[in-house]
């Protein structure tokens, strides 16, 4: 069982990491963004090669190479969005007024040519693993889309927390789409079906031999799983989730002022 528990622990190590690399790298003057999103795209490049790789590997270094890569490839793609390298058509606010159905419609526009490249890049990675014994790389992408969107729908009709100190000063018109309420119908669908998947995903891996790939591979999935269930529970709760993050945060913060009184 220690291994499992080690697949534990290095899913949550991996995303509290890569998510506060990711908040510290967005929070930086946008003169910096072009060289992070090379470094960036070379890391998720590199990642894809690893993913092609382990295609073939099913063990423990399969397991835990393949879910690296796909959350790094799922990190490359989020800094593209947020560094506005790749968005969409309508990079303005909601108008007032406006209906549901076309608050919907335009709110699609703001990442439209972002979500296009996600579906081209979980493709590809499902193309390149296609018959391999080891598809974790797409698998865990397939997961982070998944539960990306029932978080982006969540905001739409309406959260608590719109989080919205998390994005940058040129994504800030994004707020306009969402809708700030204690509550709407979707949520408790969108956690208890990823909380049925995810204990789908536990009873499969006690199945095996911890040690084994597909135990460790379910393990990881599930953990990820359980922290994007966590993150949709931010939404709705009086949590400060930030606080994860502090050391992102405040020395962002604090240049960020520096460079303004310059």
């Amino acid at each position: 069982m220690l291994s499992l528990a080690l697949a534990i622990l290095y899913a949550l190590f991996l995303w509290w990491f890569s998510t506060g690399v990711i908040l510290f790298l967005d929070r930086l003057p946008p003169r910096t963004y072009r060289f992070s999103l090379l470094g960036a795209t070379l890391l998720g490049g590199a990642s894809v090669v690893v993913a092609v790789w382990v295609a073939d590997r099913a063990d423990t270094l399969g397991a835990y190479a393949g879910f690296t890569s796909g959350v790094l490839i799922w990190g490359w793609l989020e800094m593209t969005y947020f560094m506005n390298a790749i968005t969409g058509p309508r990079k303005v606010a909601c108008p007032r007024d406006c209906h549901r159905r076309q608050r919907f419609w335009l709110a699609i526009q703001t990442s439209l040519y972002h979500e296009l490249a996600i579906v081209a890049v979980g493709l590809l990675l499902f193309a390149v693993t296609f018959g391999q014994a080891n598809q974790m790389a797409a698998w865990t992408f397939a997961v982070l889309w998944w539960m990306r969107w029932s978080a982006k729908l969540n905001l739409f009709f309406g959260v608590p927390n719109l989080n919205e100190d998390w994005l940058p000063g040129h994504l800030r018109f994004l707020t306009s789409y969402l809708a700030k309420r204690p509550m709407n119908l979707l949520f408790p669908v969108s956690v208890t079906v990823a909380t049925v998947v995810m204990t789908l995903l536990i009873e499969h891996a006690l199945d095996f031999p911890p040690g084994s790939f597909t135990a460790q591979a379910a393990v990881l999935a599930a953990s990820l799983l359980a922290l994007a269930i966590l993150e949709h529970w931010f939404l709705v709760l009086p949590v400060a989730d930030a606080a994860l993050w502090d050391w992102v945060f405040e020395p962002v913060d604090a240049s960020r002022a520096g460079t303004e009184q310059e």
